[in-house]
């Protein structure tokens, strides 16, 4: 099982998500916003994944960029969020390359087994 955590390390959520996985012994790779944008192919999955945009819609990062995101065109949506990062929702959880998780969920944390 191929288990990436994506996010911001000095996000609480993310801590709280890190922790959980490494208090199972769960083997994952962590992907640094701040040092990995996540490229337009990624951010089209978690769409259609999710069903809609992965944003964090109560955060500062997107208040800042609202009017911009809510006026664009998907191209523009794709490429505001990849460069404002923190305003992608997180953790995102992704399992064998699906999207387990947008945010934390104990239950989604909990039912993973360690390899």
């Amino acid at each position: 099982m191929v288990i990436i955590l994506y996010g911001i390390p000095n996000c609480d959520t993310v801590k709280k998500a890190r922790t959980h996985l490494q208090k199972k012994g769960i083997d994952y790779v962590f992907v640094d916003f701040k040092k990995q944008m996540p490229d337009i192919t990624l951010l089209k999955r978690w769409y259609k994944d999710i069903g809609d945009w992965p944003v964090n819609m109560r955060g500062r990062t997107y208040r800042l960029i609202k009017d911009d995101f809510e006026n664009a065109n998907d191209a523009a949506r794709y490429e505001l969020l990849r460069q404002n990062t923190s305003a992608i929702k997180r953790p995102l959880l992704e399992v064998n390359g699906t999207l387990a998780c947008l945010g934390y969920d104990k239950a989604v944390y909990d039912s993973l087994k360690p390899a």
